[in-house]
């Protein structure tokens, strides 16, 4: 290629320079932008300009003019796009050697200079021109790459496939000036219209690209954030925004549940780090001008932040902060979903749990000890031994009526934590229940005989024992936690669980009986407590009828005038196979049934109906009921009772509740309402074997009480023993000073009589006097009592005898 213009060119060679400055200079000026990873790439005219300067000028001044127009250019739009020195001299740099690379190419294969159009000179332009595309788009490239530390290719494609269509559209206009300019470069004054509307279509065709590329990338981005979890969906999150808006760092503060804070963030390279932060101000923070940031909530729920840094050279536009708003939304929705599913695993995990473990203890419940005690015993062979313990608390029903239910709640936790300090693997524990804990032990030996298993289990169980009544404190008092231990040893294929458990059973009652700790289950006893539970269904039966059970009614009589004081109502069984039952054949068991509160209110319902009987006679005797401690732990109990007294026409003052003293000495809040509201309703309190309790003179300061009945243990020692008489004699003291009444149980002799009214004591109910008698039989001796005393005739015994 020639470099120096003929001697009769019409044109001076600055002016050629100067054409070819100005070429290079406007081709930068045009420029069209569209965003490619995390910069921005250019199509500028520079292919047209090159190929127009490859006919007008020397190929080598080009390097030199294009050095100047694209310095020139870039000056004046770094200043509007507020770039940095170095930014115009790289920009003009690289575009110097483009040129350069282009004019030895397009040299290499023609001689341009003023020659004359040609196929051969348009192939040798547009490879010169293809040269400087591929030399622009690469060193933009290695530029992207060395600035974001992202791989070369990706934006190396995606501008060379964004510059295509104005590329031949450049070497077009470029190839058609050069044509003019051989014919008439008048025809050149044509050339600006059309030049305008090819750059609208560029911009148009652009514009459209970018649209569908931003629309299929915030589709790809948002539908990624359809995770189950909020790291998977920030990770979605970030990745999305890092695409999506060719962002240089993408923050994300999430709020969790528990009011922390955690940022994670990602950068072009990939990375994912997370910390957690404190938390951010309730007011959306100024960014700067490379920065959008959007508060990520979800109706009045703040779920997090989200950050966006765009690069230097590609600032946010109003575009990028509509897709910012709408990917924020979508984000919000996907935190909060992610967080409402975490909660949902947890409350699952938590309901899972709970289903199979009891809430107090931790231990395994009822059913899951049931469930996997079964399949334990299925995993064994059927001839290896099982042992299973099953452990009661003794007196556990003492501390919770003394020191309260969670006194009683922290023996039961520090019960099962040494319990599971003692198990070993393999073996199962759990909580039954109420104060029973359960030990299946899987790994019996065998060594030994028939006998070893049970000897060896009867040690272990002995072991615990002594353990759990190590001393410890519960609610501040030091006490000893002692145990009955119902043991029972088998061949794992012999029985299920359930039948187990009902054997362990019964040697547990057996050692509460025994006295002892431990004991084994024995066949023989297993027939009398089937025969319990029997007995408990039939009084089902029973409380269903009218004629099975029955009132026995003892009258209580006045000491001086004989008159009657009241008339205690005694529960007797007319079983129909088992013949007459008294209270020590039933009343135990019921106490521990649910059978309870239906006993209760049966018996209640007796006595009124009784009650009621008298009052049309004319009789204002009040009747005494029992009443179990469970019953007062009824909160409804004072409802149906003054339901009862309604419906039988019975005044609340001729109702007399007998209560324990283990039962006033609880601290329930439960009891303490019960017993407050039957008082308020006018019903009467007595306590029963007033003086057997370690609290007899301590619980009369928060319970008030009508009546004292001194237990009948006192009254029949009374004659021998000294400190018996001591016993009546200051009871009957305080009962004075707190003006109650006294009744004196199990009188039987005439010498009782006279050393209880000796001390002072009014009224009295036993033997001596009266036994226990049907209830149409009581009214008419209530009426002859009545009739005595105001006769002042008062005979010492029952009989008529005086």
């Amino acid at each position: 290629m020639p470099s120096r213009l003929p001697a009769d060119d019409p044109l001076p060679a600055v002016a050629r320079f100067g054409i070819a400055v100005a070429a290079f200079a406007v081709a930068q000026l045009a420029r069209l932008r569209f965003r490619v990873g995390s910069g921005m790439a250019s199509i500028t005219w520079g292919e047209a300009a090159l190929i127009v300067c490859l006919h007008l000028v020397p190929g080598g001044w080009l390097p030199a003019a294009a050095l100047l127009g694209a310095g020139l250019a870039w000056t004046v739009l770094s200043l509007a796009d507020r770039r940095l020195p170095v930014e115009t001299v790289r920009i003009a740099a690289s575009l110097t050697a483009a040129t350069a690379l282009a004019v030895v190419v397009a040299a290499s294969l023609g001689a341009p200079l003023l020659a004359a159009p040609t196929p051969e000179l348009a192939l040798a332009l547009a490879a010169g021109a293809v040269t400087y595309l591929l030399s622009c788009a690469w060193l933009g490239g290695v530029t992207v790459a060395l600035r974001h530390g992202v791989p070369m290719g990706p934006p190396l494609f995606a501008a060379l496939r964004g510059k295509l269509l104005m590329f031949v559209g450049n070497v077009g206009v470029g190839l058609v000036v050069v044509a003019l300019l051989e014919i008439d470069a008048r025809w050149l004054l044509l050339l600006p219209p059309a030049l305008w509307l090819l750059q609208q279509t560029y911009r148009h065709r652009l514009r459209a690209e970018e649209e569908r590329r931003a629309w299929r990338a915030f589709a790809d981005a948002t539908a990624a954030l359809n995770q189950l979890d909020e790291r998977g969906v920030v990770a979605a999150a970030v990745a999305g925004a890092l695409n999506l808006f060719g962002a240089e760092l993408v923050d994300v503060d999430v709020a969790r549940g528990d009011g922390r804070w955690r940022r994670y963030r990602g950068d072009s390279g990939g990375q994912l780090v997370d910390r957690e932060i404190a938390a951010p101000a309730r007011s959306e923070p100024g960014p700067g001008p490379q920065e959008l940031v959007r508060l990520l909530t979800v109706g009045a729920t703040r779920v997090g932040e989200l950050r966006v840094r765009f690069p230097r050279s590609a600032p946010p536009c109003d575009r990028e902060r509509d897709a910012l708003a709408a990917f924020s939304d979508a984000l919000a929705a996907a935190l909060h979903d992610a967080a409402t599913h975490r909660e949902l695993r947890l409350v699952t995990a938590r309901s899972s749990y709970e289903a199979v473990h009891d809430p107090l203890t931790g231990l395994l419940n009822r059913a899951a000890m049931l469930s996997k005690g079964d399949q334990a015993l299925r995993q064994r062979a059927h001839d290896h031994p099982v042992a299973l313990l099953l452990l009661d608390i003794d007196q556990f029903k003492e501390v919770n009526d003394t020191l309260g239910h969670a006194a009683g709640d922290q023996l039961l936790r520090l019960t099962a934590n040494r319990l599971g300090a003692l198990t070993r693997p393999g073996d199962l524990l759990g909580r039954l229940g109420g104060d029973e804990f359960a030990l299946l032990l899987t790994t019996v030996p065998v060594v030994g005989g028939r006998t070893a298993p049970m000897a060896y289990t009867l040690r272990q169980a002995r072991e615990i024992a002594e353990r759990l009544a190590a001393p410890t404190e519960v609610a501040g008092v030091r006490m000893s936690v002692e145990v009955s231990v119902g043991v029972v040893v088998a061949d794992a294929g012999t029985a299920d669980l359930t039948e187990l458990l009902r054997r362990a059973d019964i040697a547990m009652y057996q050692a509460k009986e025994g006295g002892g700790s431990v004991a084994a289950y024995d066949s023989s006893r297993d027939a009398a407590s089937t025969d319990q539970l029997a007995l408990l269904a039939e009084l089902r039966e029973a409380l269903a009828t009218d004629d099975q059970l029955v009132l026995a009614l003892q009258p209580a009589v006045d000491l001086s005038t004989g008159a009657p004081t009241g008339v205690e109502a005694l529960i007797r069984w007319r079983h129909p196979r088992r013949g007459w039952l008294g209270p020590g054949d039933f009343i135990r068991p019921v106490e521990n049934s649910e059978q309870l509160g239906t006993f209760t209110r049966y018996v209640l319902d007796k006595a009124l109906a009784v009650a009621a009987e008298w009052g049309r006679e004319g009789l204002d005797v009040p009747i005494s009921v029992n009443v179990s401690a469970r019953s007062l732990l009824d909160s409804k109990l004072p409802a149906e009772i003054g339901e009862a007294l309604r419906r039988h026409q019975v005044p609340p003052h001729r109702l007399v509740l007998e209560i324990t003293e283990t039962v006033v000495m609880s601290e329930l809040e439960v009891i303490d309402e019960v017993l407050a509201t039957l008082r308020s309703m006018g019903v009467q309190l007595a306590v029963d074997d007033f003086g057997t309790g370690f609290s007899s003179l301590t619980f009369l300061t928060r319970v008030a009480v009508d009546e004292l009945k001194v237990d009948r243990s006192f009254v029949i020692r009374m004659a021998e023993s000294p400190e018996a008489a001591a016993i009546v004699r200051t009871t009957l003291g305080l009962a004075h000073e707190l003006g109650l009444r006294v009744v004196a149980e199990g009188v039987e002799t005439a010498e009782q009589r006279l050393a209880l009214a000796d001390l002072g004591c009014t009224a009295a109910q036993g033997y001596h006097f009266f036994k226990p008698m049907p209830a149409d039989k009581v009214g008419a001796v209530l009426g002859s009592l009545l009739d005595t005393a105001q006769g002042n005739v008062f005979p010492l015994r029952a009989d008529g005898a005086s």
